[in-house]
């Protein structure tokens, strides 16, 4: 089974790792270039770019700067968000965290894909930026053909797929190009008496997922549908599509 989850944009620099075998990202080259082109970038060019305070965008140019020379953390214990707290991973065993390595993988908007334990550089850059990077447009048509292609060399004919990514970041990725099982997980909370896509909710349930397939040795479907962590249980009635099953609570 492999599980894609997306990036966070707030990052724990202070946390001391856990003792892993650190790795290399595959996609090295290619973020050191995207990093070239975000290193000419001025304060207020990201300002423009990314839609952020001039704290925030001093914050990132800064670490444009010092990209190459900077400190480096294994991916899944530098990213911070709503995902990460239901993943709590560094409260996996050491089996386990085999296991994370194995079967996580992270989109990312420098990175392409990313394994839990490739070092990365503190950064900013959401799948979604509009950055032109040579002949493409954007981000998405720098990284689809790269992340997929590696998808279907790195998966076994077997393995299903989980995509448990925002939609900004499942974008990334050429589905219909993959022959494997793809299943798109969806959390709804009722509010105010209707079944609702709740933002912090689902980014939590997506995490806690994560966890509870890793956990689990999860290999198939019906593993997937037994999840029921956090008050959520599987909805056969609410669920129209098998590959794009309802957890509701």
């Amino acid at each position: 089974m492999k599980i894609f989850i997306s990036p966070a944009k707030s990052l724990d620099l202070i946390s001391k790792p856990p003792a892993v075998q650190e790795s290399q990202p595959y996609f090295l080259n290619e973020a050191n270039s995207l990093n070239r082109i975000l290193k000419n970038k001025t304060v207020n060019n990201l300002i423009d770019l990314m839609n952020l305070s001039e704290k925030l965008s001093q914050l990132n140019w800064e670490r444009n700067q010092n990209f190459i020379t900077g400190d480096s953390r294994p991916a899944i214990f530098t990213f911070n968000g709503d995902v990460y707290s239901g993943l709590d991973p560094y409260s996996f065993s050491n089996k386990k965290l085999d296991t994370l390595q194995k079967n996580l993988r992270i989109i990312s908007g420098l990175y392409g894909i990313l394994r839990p334990f490739d070092l990365i550089q503190p950064y900013r850059l959401e799948m979604g930026t509009s950055l032109r990077i040579g002949k493409n447009n954007n981000l998405y048509e720098f990284w689809k053909k790269k992340i997929t292609n590696h998808i279907i060399k790195e998966i076994n004919h077997d393995e299903v797929i989980v995509d448990l990514a925002s939609k900004e970041y499942s974008l990334a990725i050429n589905f219909k190009s993959i022959k494997n099982s793809v299943i798109s997980p969806v959390f709804k909370d009722f509010k105010n008496g209707k079944l609702k896509i709740i933002s912090f909710y689902a980014k939590k349930a997506r995490g806690a997922m994560s966890r509870f397939l890793i956990e689990k040795d999860a290999n198939s479907i019906n593993d997937i549908l037994k999840f029921s962590e956090d008050g959520y249980a599987y909805s056969e009635v609410d669920t129209n599509d098998k590959n794009t099953p309802i957890f509701i609570r």
